[in-house]
């Protein structure tokens, strides 16, 4: 039975928390993050909201383009899959291990992955709802 690893991403930042998924789910380990909507995406909040909106808008109006996610739990992911070689054989394995959800209903033991809030941060819960689908 391979490990499994359970995440708490309550306050965690976006990109330390991907790369320590990332590098885990290479080790062969089964990766599980709980709480996506409450991870934290550091640096300005303007300049955030407004790259979100252009990667939205790319796809709007059925155009060809990436498909980028609006939901935290697929935003994680994607951030993931951005730091794993997904195309080859061991990448596409390594995410198949990562779980993401948003809600905190999973039981088990939970590594505190978050911190203290320092600085200015914005929640992945707020960024889809604050520039709209």
């Amino acid at each position: 039975m391979k490990e499994k690893i359970m995440i708490d991403g309550e306050n965690a930042v976006l990109g330390r928390l991907a790369s320590y998924v990332a590098k885990q789910a290479l080790r062969g380990k089964e990766i599980v993050i709980v709480n996506c909507g409450k991870v934290l995406i550091t640096g300005n909040k303007k300049n955030t909201e407004k790259e979100y909106k252009v990667k939205r808008a790319r796809r709007s109006d059925k155009q060809a383009g990436p498909n980028f996610p609006s939901k935290p739990e697929q935003i994680v992911k994607r951030t993931i899959r951005g730091m794993l070689s997904y195309k080859q054989t061991r990448g596409r394995e390594a995410l198949k291990r990562i779980k993401c959800f948003s809600g905190d209903n999973i039981e088990g033991k939970k590594i505190k992955a978050g911190r203290e809030k320092q600085g200015e941060y914005i929640k992945l819960s707020t960024l889809g709802k604050r520039i709209g689908k």
